[in-house]
């Protein structure tokens, strides 16, 4: 049986991989969710997919997203991720992943977790949407706006309402499959 996928993953396997197992799906590990955090912000200006193949890279590259390893980055540290060609080496998004470690670090210490902090703007719930095509989608929203401007005044970089949404849609705040996708009724009984 054929599978009917939202148009925006096309044919690249890696891509419906991603697609059919975790995009949408609900994240609420503090790792996992600053991993993606991380790896959207990564994204600006690039295409999804580049990141999804350096996924692994960033992973090993950044001490498998341990917030308080990589809060804790020298200069050294840097110079290390900026020679790592396995990563997107700008030297503002790397800056980028350690200033937003630290902020990490102070909203669990504020939140007790930075789950509890980050799923709030959907009232701690998947919000349903009910989209036919991708076309329909929005780059932002009232919520990931508000994401964006609370990340940002606690000094988070790479978090504009844009990305914010991107990230909202990947760890499942948002179903936003579209409705003739087969995971978007899989995701509604979550």
């Amino acid at each position: 049986m054929i599978k009917t996928r939202c148009t925006w993953c096309g044919d690249d396997p890696l891509y419906k991989e991603y697609h059919d197992k975790e995009w949408g799906v609900p994240l609420y590990d503090d790792q996992q969710l600053f991993a993606m955090l991380i790896l959207e912000g990564a994204q600006a200006g690039l295409s999804w997919l580049t990141i999804l193949k350096k996924r692994q890279s960033y992973w090993d590259a950044f001490d498998q997203f341990n917030m308080e390893k990589i809060a804790a980055y020298t200069d050294n540290d840097r110079k290390r991720l900026l020679e790592n060609q396995g990563i997107v080496r700008n030297r503002l998004k790397i800056d980028a992943a350690i200033k937003n470690a630290r902020g990490s670090l102070n909203i669990i210490q504020e939140y007790g977790s930075l789950s509890k902090y980050l799923w709030r703007y959907v009232d701690h719930r998947t919000l349903q949407n009910n989209w036919t095509t991708t076309e329909d989608l929005p780059s932002q929203t009232k919520e990931s706006a508000a994401m964006s401007r609370d990340l940002k005044k606690r000094d988070f970089n790479f978090v504009g309402p844009t990305i914010c949404y991107a990230f909202m849609q990947s760890v499942g705040m948002v179903n936003d499959h579209t409705t003739d996708c087969f995971r978007h009724p899989e995701l509604q009984t979550r």
